[in-house]
């Protein structure tokens, strides 16, 4: 197997030679002359900037008037920033697209001016603002909303990694509300406003101040939390002193002698703020562009499957990609990335990734549809029954988000499920669809978002949403949940169709097994939003009553004007109901 290279000796194993056109070439006049890149094939989709492009603004603009109003449709953009300073430049960023710079720390790309997301929906409403991300670059936002203040009006799937805000950030927009979002590695010199935004992660992170609390605002690893703590209306803040294990995401980057390389960042270990302080490029293995095969829509499971058994590690570039077979990640070490959203989706029952149970696995940035013949799960990860550690290498997962109905009819049993001890998964959106094509209790049917059978798996960031029954199935013992949201099922047409086996009025939204002796969770947020009337939920939350299953810090709320939430967890915390009483229950602790 190929070892692995540093970054003094990344640059000896080069790209193949450029085949995009004469922008890229241009791209290369930013590095000095004996840096100059070998710039790969990336496709029609990714766009590959520099300061000096030629329109470089309205290139910018013309991918945020295609995308802004794409909610479901294919498209799907990359904006790749060279090293350098973007004087004056505004970058609005709608759904499928994402902006990284390319730099090795993310002070290399500097935006003066303005990176920005603006609600999708009438009365400055951001619900609805998913599929979106930044990473890896500086930003002041001297063109933002005024006092140096740059907003970022976003909900789930929206990954904001690696950045510096030389400025302040606000995480709605005016009045109108956004619904949950994600900060990891990122760095802001000013205040967080986090405003009406009703529940947020902050892994790894830092800033002068934050201002701001509604549901679920959970810390984990942040240099300076806000005071107060959960349940004080206006303090409903969980914190976390130390991340207690992480690898952070792989990045893109212009290497030494200025070729295209993925780093891959090292373990840490009870750490708190970003990894990239003081300069420093973040601790890891370089990996050249040459030992990456660069996937492009049109691929087949087949060819892709060729490429990682032979030993090469996958980028995927942005679009749909309509697979025929199960993709099979089986060496140890390889890494799967995504730019992009690019998209997989299969239609005749194949599932779309599973991973074998080895170490040291990444699979990151993917977008996983489900598609009109259920196979039965959507992602894999590990072989069920085995008995193998992964604590020192353990395979972690990165901004995955799925989806069953929207774009279109979907199904599918279970999204993902993990057998994989020690598995690090660090943001994810799991989202039965609850608008758009293809959605109704029938159109769109699917049992579960996330099953765990592994043990000792840890999850930061875990969104699960609407699925028919629970949202979460946790069998596996010593896992460990920072930050939970899940909004139940919008659409059980009665009561008797949303009744488990043992009789109880539908499902837990987050379950553990009975079996488990050891689990924990930090900040649950579960709410309710029942469109038909009569519909309740007996319990938010359920677990087996044990010295070794705690729970801390759970919400939950019922919406709109039908049904409850009858207790938080078991027997234990008030009912959330929409008529005759609080809409509203928290609980510090259970037991």
């Amino acid at each position: 197997m190929p070892r692995n290279i540093d970054d003094d000796d990344a640059a000896r194993s080069r790209a193949p030679a450029a085949t995009l056109t004469a922008l890229l070439a241009a791209a290369a006049l930013a590095l000095p002359a004996q840096a100059q890149p070998a710039l790969p094939d990336l496709g029609p989709n990714v766009h590959v900037l520099q300061p000096s492009t030629p329109g470089l603004q309205q290139r910018i603009d013309a991918i945020y008037a295609a995308q802004q109003p794409n909610h479901f449709g294919p498209r799907r953009d990359a904006i790749l920033l060279m090293p350098g300073t973007y004087e004056n430049l505004r970058i609005p960023v709608g759904f499928y697209t994402q902006v990284l710079g390319l730099g090795r720390h993310p002070g290399d790309v500097h935006v003066v001016g303005d990176l920005r997301s603006t609600a999708f929906l009438d009365n400055d409403n951001a619900t609805q603002n998913f599929w979106r991300g930044a990473e890896n670059f500086a930003v002041t936002p001297t063109l933002g909303l005024g006092d140096n203040t740059m907003q970022w009006a976003v909900s789930q799937a929206i990954p904001f990694r690696r950045m510096h805000v030389r400025g302040n950030i606000r995480l709605n927009q005016k009045n109108g509300w956004s619904s949950g979002g994600w900060f990891a590695d990122v760095r802001v010199d000013g205040q967080v406003n986090s405003a009406t935004q009703q529940q947020w992660l902050s892994r790894n992170s830092e800033w002068a101040s934050w201002t701001g609390s509604n549901w679920n605002m959970v810390f984990v690893g942040v240099k300076q939390p806000p005071a107060g703590e959960f349940p004080t209306p206006g303090q409903r803040f969980t914190k976390i002193a130390k991340t207690p294990l992480v690898r952070e995401k792989p990045f893109l980057f212009i290497d030494r002698d200025g070729g295209f390389a993925v780093r891959v960042p090292s373990l840490r270990r009870d750490s708190v703020g970003v990894s990239w302080a003081d300069g420093q490029f973040t601790p890891g293995r370089t990996l050249p562009i040459a030992r990456f095969h660069i996937a492009r829509p049109g691929d087949t499971a087949a060819a892709l499957n060729a490429q990682l058994a032979a030993g090469k590690h996958l980028l995927f570039t942005p679009g749909e990609y309509l697979l025929t077979d199960t993709l099979r990640v089986t060496r140890p070490g390889t890494v799967v990335l995504g730019i992009g959203f690019p998209t997989l989706r299969s239609d005749n029952g194949a599932p779309l990734l599973k991973t074998a149970d080895v170490s040291g696995l990444t699979v990151a940035g993917l977008f996983l549809d489900a598609g009109a013949q259920d196979s039965g799960v959507l992602m894999d990860v590990g072989t069920p029954g085995s008995r193998r550690r992964h604590r020192a290498d353990p395979t972690v997962l990165h901004d995955l988000f799925f989806r069953v109905g929207g774009a279109a009819a979907g199904q599918v049993h279970t999204a993902l499920r993990i057998h994989a001890h020690d598995t690090l998964v660090d943001h994810t959106w799991i989202w039965r669809a609850d608008h758009g094509e293809g959605v109704s209790w029938t159109l769109n049917p699917s049992a579960h978002g996330l099953v765990v059978d592994g043990e000792d798996v840890t999850i930061y960031g875990l969104f699960v949403e609407h699925f028919q029954q629970e949202q979460v199935v946790w069998r596996g013992n010593g896992g460990r949940v920072y930050f939970y949201q899940s909004e139940i099922p919008y659409d059980p047409p009665t009561q008797p169709q949303w009744t488990n086996a043992a009789g109880g009025r539908g499902f837990a939204s987050y379950k553990v097994a009975d079996a488990v002796t050891r689990h924990q969770a930090w900040g649950l947020g579960v709410y309710s939003v029942f469109l038909q009337p009569d519909v309740v939920l007996d319990r938010a939350i359920e677990a087996p009553q044990r010295p070794g299953v705690r729970f801390e810090h759970m919400i939950t709320v019922c919406l709109v004007d039908k049904g409850s939430i009858e207790r938080v967890i078991n027997d234990a915390g008030d009912p959330a109901r929409c008529r005759g009483g609080s809409n509203t229950a928290t609980l510090k602790q259970y037991p």
